[in-house]
C-alpha cells in the first residue's frame, strides 16, 4: 500500500491525493462503475445525477471537502462528478436497497476501560477483492485541523484511521430502506477525523446530518489513562450510542439500535448467517479472554482478526465464489489503533495469512 503525505491547502492536499495516487483513483473509478450496474442496475452518469443531489448539503456542512475533491479530480485528470461520485458510493450502491447484497466494514472491536487501561480499536474492512489495487495509506496536513493518518480507496477523501488529537475511527456500512440528500457517510467520516475531540466528532454526525445509516466507533485518548470508546450508529433520522459500558464494544453489518430500528427497516438478507455471526463470534473471544483473565493488547487483537471460525463468513472474512461477481467480498485490509500509545498497525489482505506492520 502506498503512502502519501499530503499538505496545503484543501484544494492542494486533493491536487496531491489525485495525481500522486491517480491509479488508484482511476481503478476506483473502474471498480464502482462495474458496482454500480451490478447492484443497482445504472449506468455511471446516472450514478453522477445522483450524487450531485448530495452537492447543497456539503456545502453548507464544510466547503473545504468540496475544494478538497475538486483537487483530486483536477490531480487525476477526471471530472469533479467522477470524484463526488465516488465518495457517495455508499449511498448510490447501498442505501434504500433491497437485494440480496454485502455491506462494507464488517468486524470492527474496542476496548477501553474499565476493562483495560489502554483504549485499543480496530477493525477488519472487508469489500470487493479488486479494490485491493485502490487502497491508499495517506497522513494529511491541514492546519490547523489535527494530523489524519487515513486508510483509504483512491480518490475517497474520508474513511478509517486515526489523527494527531488521539482521536481513532472505525466504519461499517449498514444496509436499510432510508437515505437521505445529506452528507454520504465518507465525507461524515472525514468531518469526525478533522476534529479535534470527542464532544466535535460526535457533533460531525449527529442529528439526522448523514444520508446513510452506518456504524462508526470513534475512540479517543487524551494522556494519563483517560480515553474512552463509543458505537454510534447513524442514519438520516438520526443517532444512537450502542453496547454497554463494560469496557467492549463489537460491532459488524446489521443495525442494533432498538430506537433507530423503530425508524429503519434493515434490509441485508444476510443478517443471521454472517453479521450477526461475526458479531457473536467477536464477543465469545473477547468474553473468553476476560474469564480466563487474560491481558488484552494488540497481539491479542491479531488473533481476533485473524479468526477463521464459519469461513467463509468469518471475522477473517474469505471470498466465496459461488456468489456472483459483483458480491464477492473479502477481509482486504485490517487495522488495529492503540490510542493511548498512539501506535497503530496495519495489515494488507487476510490477517490470518499475512503480517501486521506499524505505521511509522
Amino acid at each position: 500500500m502506498r503512502k502519501l503525505v499530503l499538505q496545503g491547502t484543501p484544494k492542494e492536499i486533493g491536487r496531491q491525493h489525485g495525481s500522486q495516487g491517480k491509479a488508484e483513483v482511476l481503478k476506483s473509478l473502474q471498480t464502482y462503475e462495474k458496482l454500480f450496474h451490478g447492484y443497482k442496475g445504472i449506468s455511471w452518469e446516472e450514478a453522477k445525477t445522483l450524487a450531485r443531489e448530495h452537492l447543497p448539503a456539503i456545502e453548507r456542512y464544510d466547503r473545504e471537502l468540496i475544494e478538497e475533491m475538486e483537487g483530486v479530480a483536477e490531480g487525476a485528470g477526471v471530472e469533479f462528478d467522477d470524484i463526488l461520485t465516488l465518495n457517495a458510493r455508499s449511498e448510490i450502491a447501498l442505501a434504500n436497497y433491497k437485494g440480496a447484497n454485502f455491506s462494507d466494514g464488517c468486524t470492527a472491536i474496542a476496548v477501553t476501560a474499565p476493562l483495560t487501561t489502554e483504549t485499543i480499536i480496530g477493525q477488519n474492512w472487508d469489500w470487493k477483492p479488486d479494490q485491493k489495487q485502490s487502497l491508499l495509506l495517506l497522513e494529511i496536513h491541514n492546519q490547523p485541523n489535527p494530523v489524519i493518518t487515513m486508510v483509504t480507496e483512491g480518490g475517497i477523501i474520508g474513511k478509517i484511521g486515526f489523527n494527531s488529537a488521539g482521536i481513532g475511527l472505525c466504519f461499517n456500512a449498514l444496509l436499510t430502506d432510508k437515505k437521505s440528500n445529506e452528507i454520504p457517510i465518507h465525507l461524515g467520516l472525514r468531518g469526525v477525523l478533522n476534529s479535534s475531540s470527542l464532544h466535535e466528532a460526535i457533533s460531525k454526525i449527529k442529528g439526522g446530518q448523514i444520508a446513510a445509516a452506518a456504524s462508526l466507533i470513534i475512540g479517543i485518548d487524551e494522556g494519563n489513562g483517560k480515553g474512552m470508546a463509543l458505537n454510534v450508529e447513524v442514519s438520516p433520522l438520526g443517532i444512537d450510542m450502542v453496547g454497554g459500558d463494560e469496557g467492549k464494544l463489537v460491532h459488524t453489518n446489521h443495525l442494533v439500535s432498538p430506537i433507530l430500528k423503530q425508524k429503519l427497516t434493515d434490509t441485508s438478507e444476510f443478517v443471521f448467517d454472517d453479521s450477526m455471526i461475526r458479531k457473536k463470534r467477536a464477543e465469545q473471544l473477547i468474553n473468553s479472554r476476560i474469564a480466563r483473565q487474560q491481558p488484552i493488547d494488540e497481539a491479542v487483537f491479531r488473533e481476533w482478526f485473524s479468526d477463521s471460525f464459519n469461513a467463509p463468513n468469518s471475522i477473517d472474512h474469505f471470498e466465496n465464489i459461488r456468489a456472483p461477481e459483483h458480491r464477492r467480498m473479502e477481509t482486504i485490509f485490517s487495522i488495529i489503533m492503540n490510542l493511548s500509545q498512539r501506535k497503530v498497525w496495519l495489515c494488507e489482505g487476510h490477517p490470518s495469512e499475512n503480517k501486521f506492520e506499524e505505521i511509522q
